[in-house]
C-alpha cells in the first residue's frame, strides 16, 4: 500500500476585504464569500468599557439598543426581525461595541433601515432599563459565589490596576448608581457615525453599498469631547493574592501579567510559546498537571490581545488541598521552558496545531469578517496572518527559549487564587 502524501496545512491566500466611504466618511469593509445568500453584517463603534467613565454604562446601552426606539417599539423591532428571518448579537468588548445581523441578502433594504433604528434612535424606556438592571444585577450576584470569576476579576485589577479600563471591578452599588440620562449620553457620545465602521460578508446583494448610503451615508457626524479616562496602568504591588470564600469546593488559580499586543513584532513568537505552555489540549500543562498529576480537569493559557495592553493568564480550578502543588508544577513548567529547549517532534506537533487552527480563522465569509476585525482593530491587515504563518513555519527552539526568558519571568507574574 502506498500512503497518501503528507502536506503542510496552510491558509493559503486570504482574501482581501474592499475598503470604502460612505458619502459622510463611515468606513465599509466588504468580503465578498460563501455560497448561500446570507450576508452578516457588522456595526462596530468605539464604545467599549474602555470608554466609559461610569462602570457598566458601555453594557448596558449596548443591551438596550434593542428595548425600543422612537419609531419601533422593542416587540414591533424583535417581530420585524424575525419576520424577515434574521436574527443579532449584541456585543460590547473592552474597546469596542456593537450588534452582529445575519439576514437572507433579500431582505437587506429592510434590515438596513431597522438597523438604523436599533443604532441612532434608541429611546432607553425606563421601564425595559429597571427590568434589565435588575435582571444582570441578579446575574451578577449569582457569579459572585463563582471562585472562578472572583479569581479572574482580581487578576484583571492587580494586573491594570484599581482605575484602569480594563481592571475597574464592577460592585453592587454600581447597578444603582447607573441611570437611564447616563445610558442616553454616552449613546450621544459614542454611538455617532465618526465613531463607526461597517464590515459585510457573505453573498453581497448588488444594492447594498447604495442602500447603506441612504440609510448611512445622510447622517451628520458630531462633534462630541470623547477622550479616555484613567487608561494609565498601575499595577499592583502586590503579586500574590488569595480572596477566602468560605464553602467553595474548589480554588480558583490565575498566574499571568501584562502582555505586548499583535503591535509588537515579538507577538507571533510569543503566540507560540503560549501554546506549547498551555494552549491546546496537548500543551505541556495539560499532561503535566491534568494528566500525569490528575489535579484538575483542565488548565489552559491564553495571550489576548486589547488596544490599551494585552495581558497573558494561566487558568485552573483545584482542590483545595492540591492549590500549593497545582501552583508549584505550574511555575517548575514556565521554568523548563525558559531554560529547556523544545524538543523537534513537540515543536512539529505545535506547528500542525497552529496551522490547521489557522485555516479554520478563514474557513467561510463569516470566519473571514471575525479574522478581518481581530486586525482591523489594531490598523494591521493581512500581512499580519501572513507574518504569523512564517513564524509557525520557521521558529526554532532557541528563539522560543529566548521569548519565554524575556516575557515569563516567575517574578513579575501574578498569582491569584479564590476559594
Amino acid at each position: 500500500m502506498i500512503k497518501p502524501p503528507v502536506r503542510p496545512v496552510t491558509p493559503g491566500r486570504i482574501p482581501e476585504a474592499v475598503a470604502l466611504k460612505l458619502d459622510n466618511g463611515i468606513p465599509v469593509f466588504l468580503i465578498e464569500a460563501g455560497t448561500e445568500d446570507v450576508i452578516r453584517i457588522d456595526f462596530t463603534f468605539d464604545a467599549g468599557q474602555a470608554w466609559e467613565n461610569r462602570p457598566l454604562t458601555a453594557s448596558a446601552v449596548n443591551r438596550m439598543l434593542t428595548e425600543g426606539s422612537q419609531n419601533f417599539s422593542s416587540s414591533k423591532l424583535n417581530r420585524t426581525l424575525d419576520f424577515h428571518g434574521a436574527f443579532y448579537n449584541l456585543y460590547c468588548d473592552r474597546d469596542r461595541a456593537g450588534i452582529l445581523v445575519f439576514f437572507l441578502s433579500k431582505h437587506v433594504e429592510k434590515i438596513l433601515e431597522l438597523a438604523r433604528e436599533i443604532l441612532f434612535l434608541p429611546v432607553f424606556p425606563e421601564r425595559e432599563f429597571k427590568a434589565q438592571m435588575k435582571k444582570r444585577l441578579r446575574w451578577f450576584l449569582v457569579n459572585r459565589d463563582k471562585v472562578a470569576n472572583i479569581a479572574m476579576d482580581q487578576f484583571y485589577e492587580s494586573v491594570f490596576g484599581k482605575e484602569h479600563p480594563y481592571g475597574k471591578q464592577v460592585v453592587q452599588e454600581d447597578f444603582k448608581n447607573l441611570s437611564r440620562d447616563c445610558l442616553a449620553d454616552f449613546h450621544v457620545r459614542h454611538y455617532t457615525p465618526g465613531r463607526l465602521a461597517v464590515v459585510i460578508s457573505g453573498r453581497i446583494h448588488k444594492d447594498t453599498v447604495p442602500l447603506l448610503n441612504r440609510f448611512f451615508g445622510a447622517l451628520r457626524p458630531q462633534a462630541a469631547d470623547v477622550t479616555r479616562s484613567g487608561y494609565e496602568l498601575k499595577a499592583s504591588e502586590i503579586k500574590r493574592v488569595h480572596i477566602e470564600k468560605k464553602g467553595a469546593l474548589q480554588t480558583a488559580i490565575r498566574i499571568g501579567s501584562p502582555a505586548i499586543n499583535k503591535l509588537h513584532p515579538d507577538y507571533p513568537g510569543l503566540k507560540i510559546v503560549d501554546v506549547i505552555l498551555g494552549g491546546y489540549f496537548n500543551s505541556r500543562l495539560m499532561k503535566n498537571i491534568r494528566e500525569e498529576k490528575g489535579l484538575t480537569y483542565g488548565i489552559h493559557s491564553i495571550i489576548t490581545s486589547a488596544l490599551l495592553s494585552g495581558f497573558k493568564v494561566i487558568s485552573t480550578e483545584v482542590s483545595k488541598k492540591n492549590t500549593p502543588k497545582a501552583t508549584d508544577e505550574i511555575c517548575r513548567e514556565i521554568e523548563l521552558l525558559r531554560r529547556v529547549a523544545v524538543e523537534k517532534d513537540e515543536l512539529e506537533v505545535v506547528r500542525n496545531y497552529m496551522l490547521g487552527e489557522m485555516v479554520r480563522m478563514f474557513d467561510g465569509p463569516f470566519a473571514l469578517a471575525e479574522s478581518f476585525r481581530s486586525v482591523w482593530d489594531f490598523g494591521l491587515d493581512n500581512s499580519y496572518y501572513y507574518r504569523l504563518v512564517r513564524k509557525i513555519k520557521t521558529i526554532e527552539p532557541d528563539e522560543i527559549t529566548a521569548l519565554a526568558t524575556t516575557y515569563y519571568n516567575i517574578d513579575d507574574m501574578y498569582q491569584i487564587t479564590a476559594g
